[in-house]
């Protein structure tokens, strides 16, 4: 068998609520799974197929994850580094070799490269974005099933127009992350408003 390739990405930097997740795939060469792409790239419908054929067909794949509460300690970049080795640690199968999407490498012991844009070029990666997306994606989900006000299905976190408003209106819940801006603002506004009554 050759070496074996584990590719990773992250989906959820940008978002101001939930963890931010990471996946990492082993592609089975003798099982190639058509279709995979950025995951951004793919219609819902695709990502949710695509995701059971690579759980279903990859050597094997795991989901890291750094919680709201990591990410205001370490920062968000940081935090997506630690949800990455996570990813890998966890992988049942220890990769020969990591290809990281984008241009930096968690401070690990692996063998790896970051490439740029890998979320289109490399299977591996694909495979990951499509796991991390879909995995995050049903957390917003199910987030908005909580709290159907904050409106999470549509928006999945990322600080929209409608959900800077609600966050403006409602406040933070505890899954937001209050180092994030946007969160520090509308706490600020809130404890204003407080002052003022």
């Amino acid at each position: 068998m050759g070496r074996l390739i584990a590719g990773v990405d992250e989906v959820g930097r940008g978002p101001l609520v939930g963890d931010v997740v990471t996946a990492a795939v082993i592609l089975d060469p003798l099982k190639p799974i058509a279709g995979l792409a950025d995951s951004k790239k793919l219609s819902e419908k695709k990502r949710e197929s695509l995701a059971l054929l690579i759980q279903q067909n990859a050597l094997c794949w795991a989901i890291g994850r750094a919680s709201p509460q990591e990410i205001d300690e370490l920062n968000i970049l940081q935090a997506t580094m630690l949800a990455m080795t996570r990813a890998v640690q966890a992988l049942r199968i220890q990769p020969d070799h990591v290809m990281v999407d984008g241009n930096r490498c968690p401070k690990w012991r692996y063998s790896s490269e970051a490439i740029v844009k890998g979320d289109g070029l490399i299977p591996e990666i694909s495979a990951a974005s499509i796991i991390a997306k879909v995995a995050r994606d049903h957390e917003m989900c199910a987030l908005d099933l909580a709290y159907p006000e904050y409106g999470f299905a549509q928006h999945k976190g990322y600080p929209t127009a409608f959900h800077l408003r609600k966050l403006a209106e409602l406040g933070p819940l505890p899954q937001y992350r209050m180092s994030f801006k946007p969160v520090q603002l509308s706490l600020a506004a809130r404890d204003g408003q407080l002052a003022g009554k």
